[in-house]
């Protein structure tokens, strides 16, 4: 996926990896989020939680593999869904400044063919289009700069 935001690659980098920012763009519309914990280093662990319109919780996990600041960094990606962490992505997401603005791309690699579907029937694409439009709110707002 990739999507380009109106916004210069620093400020994209610091509202993608900022804890009290994450939780007011991270998930679908209508969700909130709360960030368990946000370790931003290789090795350490990324956990939130999205608190859903349905009243449901779902925990979304993963490590920190390596970090590239403000150009990229990958990590991997679970769903704790149901108590099912098996489903384990690696994401590796690239911030390319071009004009003021920054075009992020994001690469998502599953195990199996298997495990990219579970991944897309349970809403993936959708919600990570909700995501970045929330992503590309934040960024718009006096609020991400400050």
């Amino acid at each position: 996926m990739e999507r380009l935001f109106d916004a210069p690659r620093e400020l994209v980098w610091k509202v993608m990896l900022d804890p009290e920012l994450v939780t007011k763009w991270w998930g679908p519309h209508g969700y909130t989020t709360t960030v368990v914990e946000m370790d931003v280093r290789p090795g350490g662990k990324w956990h939130y939680i999205n608190h859903t319109t349905g009243g449901e919780d779902i925990g979304f996990m993963g490590e920190y593999l390596e970090l590239d600041p403000p150009r990229r960094y990958k990590a991997t990606f679970i769903v704790d869904l149901d108590g099912l962490r098996d489903n384990i992505g690696v994401e590796t997401f690239t911030f390319e400044e071009i004009d003021g603005q920054t075009k992020l791309t994001t690469r998502s690699e599953f195990p199996s063919a298997e495990e990219l579907e579970v991944h897309v029937s349970n809403g993936m694409i959708q919600g990570s289009i909700e995501t970045w439009d929330r992503f590309a709110a934040l960024l718009a707002a006096p609020l991400a700069e400050g």
